[in-house]
């Protein structure tokens, strides 16, 4: 446990430090945690005896990534496809090195983590060069959103934890998690959705029923995106992800739920804005 709560320290003072810096070493930083985390899902299928095509997942999320510092759809598409198709040929031109299931896991894997990634740094770089006006200093804009969607789902863990400890007795997805109760889950939506309320409405000065809205969705996304790690754990039959976080397992470990909550998180911003919703965006840059 000290272990656990001295890495816990240590992460969130590296975190702080890489969110308010932005630029090059956010990006990097991304990618780095992406290919660790590409690295962990590729050893995880290798146990069962299923081996991915892991220089070309290498190689996808290093373009995933390019595209996201980039901005440009057109080339997520672009790049999307070709990774689908060259992996699948992989399975025929390299047959008997790569077989045809190894090639679909591989596509999943890429997707699964190199899409949530790429959207973190486009949630960074959202409306950059906006300033966000705070008792603390000004933020930029999406500095603001990355540390409500990571606090947002760092209370949603948080609650569900000590809510089900305390008051836990029927079982969220026993076959899947059996440590989830359904009150852990009721109490990580209401705290949850209590936190970014008052993280976004009242220190950053977003509505606040928008962001209660965001933070009730995240609480239901963070759930998900534990409980679909867990099912790969389960499917692969390894404990954790990997042992780089000492006390926490593998970047999947820690950052499942994010992977789920990051592209929520900036769709959300996006269409809102999409849809007229003007005040969530521009009333405080005047």
């Amino acid at each position: 446990m000290i272990v656990r709560i001295i890495t816990g320290i240590v992460g969130i003072a590296l975190a702080a430090f890489v969110i308010q810096q932005g630029g090059w070493v956010f990006s990097a930083f991304a990618l780095v945690l992406s290919i660790v985390g590409w690295y962990e899902f590729s050893a995880a299928f290798a146990r069962k005896g299923i081996a991915t095509t892991f220089f070309t997942g290498i190689l996808g999320l290093v373009l995933l990534w390019g595209c996201a510092w980039l901005g440009n759809a057109e080339e997520f598409m672009a790049v999307s496809l070709f990774l689908l198709l060259i992996v699948l040929l992989e399975s025929v031109l390299l047959r008997g090195m790569v077989y045809f299931d190894g090639a679909c896991i591989s596509i999943a894997g890429i997707f699964y983590v190199g899409f949530p990634f790429a959207h973190l740094v486009m949630l960074r770089f959202l409306q950059e060069g906006e300033f966000i006006h705070t008792q603390l200093g000004d933020f930029e804009f999406g500095c603001a959103m990355i540390w409500i969607m990571f606090i947002g789902t760092w209370a949603s863990d948080t609650f569900a934890y000590f809510t089900g400890s305390l008051l836990g007795s029927h079982k969220l997805c026993p076959s899947i998690s059996p440590n989830k109760t359904v009150e852990g889950f009721l109490g990580s939506l209401i705290g949850t959705t209590a936190s970014v309320a008052a993280l976004g409405g009242l220190f950053f000065g977003f509505p606040i029923e928008e962001m209660a809205i965001l933070g009730f969705c995240i609480s239901i996304l963070a759930t998900l995106g534990d409980l679909v790690e867990s099912v790969m754990k389960r499917h692969t039959g390894i404990k954790d992800s990997g042992s780089l976080i000492p006390g926490h397992g593998g970047v999947l470990d820690r950052f499942d739920s994010v992977l789920f909550t990051a592209p929520f998180v900036y769709y959300f911003i996006v269409i809102t804005s999409m849809l007229g919703n003007e005040k969530l965006f521009h009333s405080l840059f005047r």
